[in-house]
């Protein structure tokens, strides 16, 4: 993911920087490295402990920071918004696969598929705490507005 955000962030004048965690439950330094990077928004696309979760959630909303995340409900939790596969349709799909390995497919044999759905969540409360205007085109678009 980071060569597309490389290959990205100069044609929308954006400067970023990568921070490490320790594993999904411990944040470690990550959140001291953000404020010394003076970041000025997140992009999380890693999975979360609930407790690692609800600290990252919370900082952002201490530091005023926007955060968007590949995992709606850390949108529902508080953050801004995320872009996600839509994970029930993964789920259909994954039984889909049970039901032909369970007939007598081989799973050497099966495609391997990447998600094809996508959802845009936006949390309006956030954006209203964060003093932020989500433009009407983009409130269109989006597959869930949290009020």
């Amino acid at each position: 993911m980071l060569k597309e955000i490389d290959a990205a962030a100069p044609s929308l004048r954006l400067q970023h920087f990568a921070v490490a965690v320790k594993g999904r439950a411990d944040l470690g330094d990550a959140l001291s490295e953000i404020v010394r990077g003076r970041g000025d928004a997140l992009f999380v696309s890693q999975v979360l402990s609930p407790a690692a979760r609800r600290q990252l959630i919370d900082f952002a909303a201490k530091k005023r920071l926007p955060s968007m995340f590949n995992n709606t409900e850390l949108v529902t939790d508080g953050g801004l918004m995320s872009y996600a596969p839509d994970f029930s349709e993964m789920f259909r799909g994954a039984a889909t696969y049970a039901d032909k390995i369970l007939k007598g497919a081989k799973p050497a044999d099966l495609p391997v598929e990447q998600p094809t759905k996508f959802l845009l969540t936006i949390n309006l409360k956030t954006a209203k705490a964060l003093r932020l205007t989500i433009s009407p085109s983009v409130l269109g678009r989006a597959d869930e507005v949290i009020q």
